[in-house]
């Protein structure tokens, strides 16, 4: 099995807790340690002797491990099992699929959501992201001062760990850029025009942010309909907490005043309904017409299409776009999620939910597959 995710968001804390399940490792090794690095020169020879389980962490800094890990994960009696860790890159996920197919499970551990840190902090997790050590810190100011120095040693140590070597200048100059552009449709040429250089690269750029958790692409669903359709993915930065950090966002405050108050309710209410429903990133999508129909999030899970809207306002009203989108697309169901605190219906089948009440209120409407 592998746990994936961005860095400092707790893969090796969790790995931790096996202790407390009976399941203790029989070995840990840490790649980012020399020591350990140097151990594994000759993995066949230093993990062929151990039984029981063994934790990998950083994996992703060796990955010519992977064909040895399908050779001994392929042994009578498994009398090994394989914990791997990654803050990943295109080379783990990759060599992990092509190497361990069939005989490994991929999770991907998000930062903390609200079924973590109980309702009553939605606020909190909201402003300071769910990066641990930034909802937790002691202080909004030390909580802003984690987040500036993630993003500097994301951007300057991480990054090229990881096999990206770009420019950390110019990776922060983008990545601010694309603060600013959350919750809009990708638009690669305006990007490429500001950074001088080919769509392509700026593409890469926007791969190289989604392949390390800090980014996320929303795919445009297509359907047979004689409309024209937006064909390019939403982008979001997968963390309000450093959405904030990079818009210059300090606290509750200066966010009620900032032009992109909307767009960052919007994305945390996102991470938050996909992570509920468990969708994979392949269930999820967004929906939109040139004509300017559109829908913010469609999952298709479990044979449902499940369709969601975010308004950040205690009261939401049924919209033309919403019916548009609600035919066209056959949904099963349209869930308007919303920052009040009562559910109720806006037509049939097309209900106000709380975004609280997320799970429990699709469930007892049988929209959770």
């Amino acid at each position: 099995m592998s746990i994936l995710g961005a860095r400092q968001v707790g893969k090796t804390t969790l790995a931790k807790e096996t202790r407390l399940s009976g399941r203790a490792p029989a070995a840990w090794f840490d790649l980012e340690d020399p020591a350990h690095l140097a151990r594994l020169a000759d993995p066949m020879l230093a993990l062929r002797g151990l039984r029981g389980l063994i934790v990998i962490d950083e994996v992703q800094r060796l990955p010519g491990l992977f064909p040895v890990l399908r050779v001994l994960a392929d042994r009578p009696g498994r009398p090994a099992r394989f914990l791997l860790l990654g803050s990943a890159s295109p080379d783990l996920r990759r060599q992990g699929s092509e190497s361990l197919a069939g005989r490994i499970a991929h999770y991907i551990l998000p930062p903390l959501d609200l079924d973590e840190v109980g309702r009553a902090s939605g606020e909190r997790l909201w402003i300071r992201g769910g990066f641990p050590r930034a909802f937790l810190a002691r202080s909004e100011a030390a909580s802003v001062e984690w987040r500036r120095e993630f993003v500097s040693a994301f951007l300057e140590r991480d990054l090229p760990q990881l096999g990206f070597g770009l420019p950390p200048q110019t990776m922060r100059r983008f990545w601010t850029m694309l603060a600013h552009y959350h919750g809009q449709v990708w638009n690669a040429s305006e990007f490429a025009r500001s950074f001088g250089v080919a769509d392509t690269t700026a593409r890469n750029y926007l791969d190289a942010l989604s392949a390390t958790f800090v980014a996320r692409q929303l795919r445009p669903w297509h359907e047979n309909l004689a409309k024209r359709q937006v064909k390019s993915p939403k982008i979001y930065l997968s963390d309000s907490g450093l959405l904030h950090t990079l818009l210059g966002i300090e606290s509750r405050r200066e966010l009620e005043s900032h032009p992109r108050l909307g767009a960052s309710w919007e994305g945390f209410a996102l991470e938050e309904v996909i992570r509920r429903l468990g969708a994979r990133p392949e269930e999820c999508y967004f929906w939109a017409t040139h004509a300017g129909a559109e829908l913010d999030l469609l999952i298709v899970k479990g044979g449902k299409r499940l369709g969601f809207e975010f308004k950040r306002t205690e009261s939401p009203s049924l919209t033309a776009s919403m019916r548009i989108a609600f035919k066209d697309l056959k949904l099963d169901g349209l869930e308007v999620i919303h920052a009040g605190g009562e559910t109720f219906p806006l037509a049939e089948k097309i209900r106000a939910v709380p975004l609280a009440r997320v799970r429990s209120e699709c469930a007892s409407s049988g929209a959770e597959a």
